[in-house]
């Protein structure tokens, strides 16, 4: 289904509106810069299952995009499991002044990444093609994200290398994970708990804050 990128740009702004989040114009137009990236590339190397961009808005921008506020506290964000860079690029579009590493095994994921990140001018992103388990930073992460990358468990326990000493792990997650939480208890804590709200998704959405016990 061809949609005009305009209908689409318009409904990035309705969805941010409704998120009380403000976007300059260079923001609204990088992110629709994106979008049509994501499109055309989705095409050819099957980046996600949805194919319907009136759906990609809100089920992939405006899910990484309702996050952004979660995120200002740290300075060094990796993305873990970035996928297509979701939330990271969107991210990296709000947030200049930081540094995001988008890490994904996939690797059409991150060729269709170090294309975005030239075409939009991300000089804050930095990409990385390998295993989270056998990637070591040259310099810890205030913050790790993940959207939908792996279990708690396996995100905590994976990742823990990357966390600086007073860093934290972002987990977006659906329906609140009682279960992944048991998990972890003894070595990791939920110190926050957020429910987001995003315009045109009905299903759940939480993020989690988590440190070490």
């Amino acid at each position: 289904m061809t949609v005009p990128i305009e209908q689409l740009t318009e409904q990035i702004a309705r969805g941010a509106q409704a998120m009380q989040i403000d976007l300059s114009t260079e923001q609204l137009a990088k992110l629709s810069d994106y979008l049509a990236l994501f499109i055309k590339w989705n095409k050819a190397y099957n980046l996600t299952a949805i194919r319907d961009p009136q759906q990609m808005v809100p089920l992939h921008l405006l899910d990484s995009l309702v996050v952004n506020r979660y995120v200002q506290e740290a300075s060094l964000i990796a993305d873990i499991g970035t996928g297509p860079g979701l939330p990271g690029i969107v991210l990296a579009i709000m947030n200049p002044d930081k540094e995001f590493m988008l890490l994904d095994s996939n690797g059409k994921k991150t060729r269709f990444l170090f294309m975005a990140k030239t075409a939009l001018g991300l000089d804050n992103v930095t990409i990385v093609n390998d295993r989270v388990e056998a990637y070591h930073p040259p310099k810890p992460f205030d913050m790790i994200v993940s959207r939908a990358f792996a279990s708690l468990y396996d995100m905590t326990h994976w990742c823990q290398h990357l966390r600086a000493e007073h860093g934290c792990f972002m987990a977006m997650k659906g329906q609140y994970p009682d279960d992944e939480i048991v998990a972890i208890e003894g070595n990791f804590n939920v110190v926050e708990s957020f429910k987001l709200d995003v315009p045109g998704v009905d299903g759940e959405r939480h993020l989690l804050r988590i440190m070490p016990a």
